[in-house]
């Protein structure tokens, strides 16, 4: 079982930027893939950004604006934000995918909110 624990997550103005980060802890040995989607209000949650060994992988519309980077050593994956918008404001989860995509984790969320 793997544990994720959010944090980075907050309130900023249009044009700024955050780092979110996500750790995760348990049995991290079978860890494939992490990422990060979000779900805005009254919408349903949607893929924001994935890294593998090998890949990542952008949701079309955020590329450039979004990095996504993973520390292995540290089994933690991290979301540069910059140039937030409005649009941008979301809960943020984080999401591990075991080997195989036997196994999938979900972080309890942290709140992104972008003023104008």
């Amino acid at each position: 079982q793997v544990q994720l624990v959010e944090s980075g997550g907050g309130l900023v103005q249009a044009g700024g930027s955050l780092r979110l980060s996500c750790a995760a802890s348990g049995s991290t040995f079978s860890i494939n893939t992490m990422g990060w989607y979000r779900q805005a209000p009254g919408k349903q949650r949607e893929l924001v950004a994935t890294i593998s060994s090998g890949s990542t992988n952008y949701e079309d519309s955020e590329e450039g604006r979004f990095t996504i980077s993973r520390d292995n050593a540290k089994n933690t994956v991290y979301l540069q934000m910059n140039s937030l918008r409005p649009e941008d404001t979301a809960i943020y989860y984080c999401n591990v995918v075991m080997r195989w995509g036997l196994r999938s984790y979900w972080g309890q969320g942290t709140q992104v909110t972008v003023s104008s």
